[in-house]
């Protein structure tokens, strides 16, 4: 694995070829990890990023705090199959009289955008950069940050860039809690109610599958489950999957997201309800994975079920895809060993 500390060094090693990228800040964890690896799977060479990015914290927000372990980082990386690590500094993204900024109007006031100010627009600028840089082929972010991968969706389609932006399932905790670098800045009795998050997501999700479809039922679940645990909350909402916007009925994909503060770290997560199969199927953020071999049927609604992949690896590690090129029903029947992972996809997962 090269380390690459300059703009030249990454253009040089870029070449030609199928490039996957993973943009970060640092402070690696195995949700970051299953980023690295699905882009190894998909790409003839992966490159992460990692850059503390100071434009998307706020006054009074952690960017002197956040963790930086890059030996660590490194050792993730290799492990997980990068290829490459590009380590810009300030001075090279931001070099003296910057004054130029990529800002998505719009989807970026809503949810983390309207008590974080000016988070996006820094997240946007960055990744514009950093696209510019790299050029990938294909750039992979996790469903986590759900607001930041439909502004990126977003910005990428209005400038016309030629990537693929591909969109992870979220990676969890044994116990529910999504993983995040800063879940290590939780206390013992922090750590332990921060399950609630989860918790209060997956109390709306199986209220959802149990046939309820209006959103303030929905969100008055979340509300008050989140209310055991958190000792803030930030913003608790049911907005539509695409745009973003507040729903009355979830009648398509919904987005159920929260941020709320243990002590004072603020966390975020969330669930999409109502999304298609034939666009991603991934395990149950409730449902803990098979503790022995299993059978796992499937069934999908998918437009073009003729040109459906199917992935199995052990986690954390596994073989590459596994292509079925033609299916003769709708279902699908396989053995999972135990801590498998899942996943369907289709054309329609890229964005």
């Amino acid at each position: 694995m090269q380390t690459l500390n300059s703009i030249e060094e990454v253009r040089a090693w870029r070449g030609d070829g199928n490039v996957g990228f993973v943009p970060t800040m640092g402070a690696l964890h195995d949700g970051h990890a299953s980023l690295i690896r699905a882009s190894a799977a998909d790409n003839k060479r992966t490159v992460v990023s990692i850059f503390v990015n100071p434009t998307q914290f706020g006054l009074n927000e952690d960017l002197d705090k956040y963790p930086r372990t890059l030996d660590a980082d490194f050792k993730l990386c290799e492990a997980a199959g990068a290829d490459a690590v590009f380590t810009p500094d300030k001075a090279m993204i931001y070099p003296p009289g910057f004054c130029t900024w990529v800002e998505v109007e719009g989807l970026g006031d809503r949810l983390c955008g309207a008590s974080r100010p000016g988070h996006f627009r820094g997240v946007t600028t960055v990744v514009s950069k950093l696209f510019n840089i790299v050029r990938p082929t294909r750039a992979y972010f996790g469903q986590k940050d759900a607001q930041q991968a439909l502004i990126l969706k977003r910005m990428t389609a209005d400038l016309n860039l030629p990537i693929e932006l591909v969109i992870c399932p979220i990676i969890r905790e044994p116990d529910g809690l999504a993983m995040s670098s800063r879940n290590r800045y939780l206390s013992e009795d922090e750590r332990k109610r921060a399950v609630g998050l989860s918790k209060a997501l997956g109390e709306v999700q199986k209220l959802f599958e149990s046939g309820t479809r209006t959103a303030g039922v929905l969100h008055g679940q979340l509300v008050t489950v989140l209310d055991d645990y958190a000792d803030k909350t930030d913003y608790a909402e049911v907005v539509s999957a695409e745009t973003l916007e507040p729903v009355l009925e979830v009648n398509g994909p919904t987005l159920v997201a929260a941020a709320a503060f243990f002590g004072s770290t603020r966390l975020i997560d969330n669930v999409i309800l109502g999304l298609r199969a034939w666009r991603k199927l991934h395990p149950n953020p409730q449902t803990p994975y098979p503790a022995r071999s299993a059978n796992v049927r499937i069934i999908f609604s998918s437009p073009r079920r003729n040109h459906v992949d199917l992935r199995m690896h052990l986690h954390p590690k596994g073989p590459p895809w596994t292509t079925l090129p033609r299916l003769s029903s709708n279902s699908l029947t396989a053995t999972c060993s135990p801590l498998t992972l899942l996943t369907l996809r289709t054309p329609c997962v890229r964005a």
